[in-house]
């Protein structure tokens, strides 16, 4: 590395012209040394890993890492994968790629074991996430006249149906939670969203629904009758597109030990290589390359770039 170090501040003393004239002898030297020393570019851009969470398509490390249409809404920062909406950041607590769900939590949801006031929940209309069919919300102390409680919703103009359900069981469960009994109000006050449909909207405005808090989960854990052993929390389902097939590029870029990304400027597929490399297919010409140049082939470089560089002098 120490003479790597030297023989770059060398080139970068040539003063290659931005026109790249390869006729002259520093653009031909910089263009070999580029092309034989790619394993000693940095390593991995993108990660596979943010702290104990592994990363794999869609989801990435940072901007050029995974899908370009996932990247704003789940991040990596600081070892920490977050999921965010124009209602908040909300930790990620795991992602379940076999089919498809990552699982949220919400520090302002009310759970068996306490009850906090919370503005509720949201999606953006263009995330390309929707409510997994697993997931159930259920507002808890609404007001007797709240419009989740008392207003009709229409599906076609001439039936009508209540916004959400006060006659399922898990009101009840969830009012004997000591934190929420000790509210004091009537179980009527509870309402619950199973599926969940926000609307258009996409969003759970608790202030417009005059409920000042919510709570949410997607697993009974086999214990339906014990609110205290359920899964709090929001289970979201994702797409990679349209007909959902997972991309044959990027199923390829993995397979060779790559990390699929894709270029900011053009939103083009790429495939970040382990030591650095970008390429528009798979790293396995790359791999090969670097275990040549390690097992002898780096003998044979070194004073054949530095005879070039004495003969240009």
């Amino acid at each position: 590395m120490f003479l790597f170090h030297h023989f770059l501040q060398f080139l970068f003393s040539l003063n290659i012209s931005t026109t790249m004239d390869f006729s002259h002898p520093s653009a031909f030297l910089l263009c070999l040394f580029l092309f034989l020393f790619p394993c000693l570019i940095s390593s991995q851009i993108c990660q596979k890993n943010c702290g104990k969470e592994t990363l794999k398509y869609p989801f990435g490390s940072g901007p050029g890492c995974g899908d370009p249409r996932f990247q704003p809404h789940v991040t990596c920062s600081q070892q920490k994968l977050t999921f965010t909406t124009h209602t908040g950041s909300y930790p990620v607590t795991s992602i379940d790629y076999a089919n498809e769900v990552i699982y949220i939590s919400d520090p302002t949801m009310s759970t068996c074991s306490c009850t906090v006031p919370s503005k509720g929940f949201g999606l953006n209309w263009d995330a390309p996430f929707t409510f997994a069919d697993r997931t159930i919300f259920a507002l808890v102390d609404c007001a007797t006249n709240s419009s989740s409680i008392c207003q009709n919703g229409y599906d076609d103009g001439s039936s009508s149906k209540l916004l959400c359900d006060q006659g399922t069981p898990i009101c009840s469960l969830l009012y004997s939670c000591r934190p929420i009994s000790t509210i004091n109000l009537p179980i009527s006050t509870c309402c619950v969203y199973t599926p969940v449909n926000l609307g258009p909207s996409f969003e759970m405005d608790l202030q417009k629904l005059q409920c000042p808090s919510y709570t949410g989960f997607y697993n009974f854990n086999d214990q339906q009758s014990d609110p205290e052993k359920w899964n709090y929390g929001i289970a979201l389902k994702y797409k990679f597109s349209v007909t959902n097939d997972y991309p044959g590029s990027c199923d390829a870029c993995e397979r060779s030990h790559g990390v699929c990304g894709y270029n900011v400027a053009f939103n083009s597929f790429i495939c970040n290589c382990p030591n650095g490399i970008n390429t528009t297919t798979d790293c396995y010409f790359i791999s090969s390359f670097n275990s040549g140049f390690r097992n002898g082939f780096a003998w044979l470089i070194y004073p054949a770039v530095w005879s070039l560089v004495w003969f240009f002098l």
